[in-house]
């Protein structure tokens, strides 16, 4: 039976990890390979990478970087981008990845998550979605670090990509980026209502009440944030921490 997961969402960019908000800027916050083994000690349910720059450079993930990642890492590991072909897919698998992420590929040849299904199995393929909210309250994708706009429906999108076999759907919200006020769960309730693959959510959480919210909200959720394990206090000072309250869920 699935369980509600908890997940620390790390930002790669240059070799380092940075934090953004509103998808913009980039405050350095460690290595990566530091980042890794502090989370090993803290039983984290699964780790996201996203190198947020690959695919507006038009380069393909950063293999060495990824299977030293996977070398030392003691927990599930899902990374995206620059990621554009089933054959890459299978070599960050192979790496040591549990899961591949795509986001810009997908909305520019949906084919491609059939490709990554056959090659890797669909448990492995998650689509990522970053959308911002309309002012009359509708919700539009964008890629390319928020950059570019897309037509494309997100329900009729999410529809499409489960049906092509993605494993999982993660809606990351650009304009609760780094805000940690909370999810947008009127988002959330709307993807969760049009698709049955496991989903996870991204983008506004600042406390471990704002994931229980997201869960009471929508049921089994993949519930990821950054900021909230990397910053402490006010200030936003770096502290890579996590503090997993024996109330929420586990892995199952």
């Amino acid at each position: 039976m699935l369980r509600s997961r908890i997940a620390p969402c790390l930002l790669m960019r240059d070799g380092g990890l940075v934090k953004t908000e509103g998808f913009k800027g980039g405050k350095y916050v460690g290595d990566p390979l530091n980042a890794v083994k502090i989370f090993n000690e803290k039983a984290v349910d699964e780790l996201v990478f996203f190198d947020i720059d690959a695919s507006v450079e038009a380069r393909e993930p950063h293999f060495p970087l990824l299977r030293s990642i996977a070398a030392e890492s003691r927990m599930p590991l899902c990374y995206g981008g620059g990621v554009t072909s089933a054959a890459q897919a299978a070599k960050i698998v192979a790496a040591g990845f549990e899961k591949v992420s795509i986001s810009a590929a997908a909305l520019e040849r949906p084919e491609l998550v059939r490709e990554m299904a056959e090659a890797v199995g669909s448990q492995s393929v998650t689509v990522t979605i970053d959308v911002k909210r309309g002012m009359l309250g509708g919700y539009t994708i964008y890629t390319h670090n928020g950059r570019r706009k897309h037509k494309q429906d997100l329900v009729e999108f999410c529809q499409q990509v489960e049906a092509l076999g993605a494993g999982e759907i993660a809606i990351n919200s650009i304009d609760r980026d780094g805000a940690m006020q909370g999810y947008d769960l009127a988002l959330a309730r709307q993807v969760r209502a049009a698709v049955t693959t496991p989903m996870t959510v991204v983008g506004g959480a600042g406390t471990i009440d704002h994931m229980q919210q997201l869960i009471d909200a929508v049921g089994t959720v993949g519930a990821c944030a950054g900021s909230m394990f990397v910053f402490k206090g006010t200030y936003k000072a770096v502290l890579i921490s996590y503090d997993r309250p024996s109330g929420l869920p586990t892995v199952g």
